[in-house]
């Protein structure tokens, strides 16, 4: 009984320390954005380093996508 125990126990800490491992690091950040005119809505960097929007590949570098939206009046992340 004891060592069926201890076998649980270890497939237990093994499971977990999998999951923890192996949680999603895709590259992918994001970012909230508004405006008067505009819902909250998030603008996130995928790996390549392209913004996207709603899910959607926006094909500009984020920091640019960034640049222009605050420009335009857009508040982002503040």
């Amino acid at each position: 009984m004891k060592n069926n125990k201890s076998a649980i126990l270890g497939v237990t800490l093994i499971t977990l320390l999998a999951l923890v491992g192996c949680k999603s690091d895709d590259g992918t950040s994001c970012t909230v954005c508004q405006s008067d005119q505009t819902a909250a809505f998030d603008v996130c960097r995928d790996s390549n380093g392209n913004a996207s929007v709603n899910g959607e590949n926006t094909g500009t570098d984020y920091d640019v996508y960034i640049a222009d939206l605050i420009a335009a009046g857009v508040n982002c992340g503040g």
